[in-house]
């Protein structure tokens, strides 16, 4: 894990995880630890661990990749007093791109990226430097907690 915390109005925590179902879980652990350091509102950093999840889980379950390739996944927090974006970007080697699909009611999955869509301000997926695998990434406005606090208390 790689964690930089700057005086500038950019913070960022690195992960490089193996390409397996437990990396999801795992990830969502690092990230709610994160978040708590970075002082964010519960419900920033509810809908960012679904976010997170979301990328990661379908890396994880659709690049096909050798054994050993490693997904690797950013968050980035910028921003000064009010306004934070957190842009969350999921990397991996596999060569599809993710395609939003229409589900029925019946379908048990393939719902993960009409949920990033709705709950992201922006997302996209873009090729990897150097034409190996792909980057996903979305961003979302979040609220830090102990602006919240202040606020309360100032009504």
């Amino acid at each position: 894990m790689t964690v930089v915390s700057l005086d500038a109005p950019v913070q960022y925590v690195w992960w490089r995880l193996p390409r397996h179902p437990r990396s999801v879980g795992r990830v969502r652990a690092l990230f709610r630890s994160q978040a708590r350091a970075w002082g964010l509102a519960p419900e920033s950093a509810d809908t960012a661990v679904l976010l997170l999840s979301e990328l990661m889980g379908n890396a994880c379950k659709h690049a096909r990749v050798s054994p050993g390739r490693q997904i690797h996944a950013l968050c980035l927090l910028r921003g000064e007093k009010q306004r934070f974006s957190l842009r969350i970007e999921v990397a991996d080697a596999g060569d599809g791109f993710p395609c939003p699909r229409h589900v029925g009611a019946l379908d048990e999955s393939g719902r993960g990226l009409a949920v990033v869509a709705a709950l992201a301000d922006v997302w996209a997926a873009v090729p990897r430097p150097y034409g190996i695998g792909k980057t996903v990434w979305c961003e979302l406005t979040v609220e830090r907690a102990v602006e919240r606090t202040a606020e309360r208390g100032a009504r």
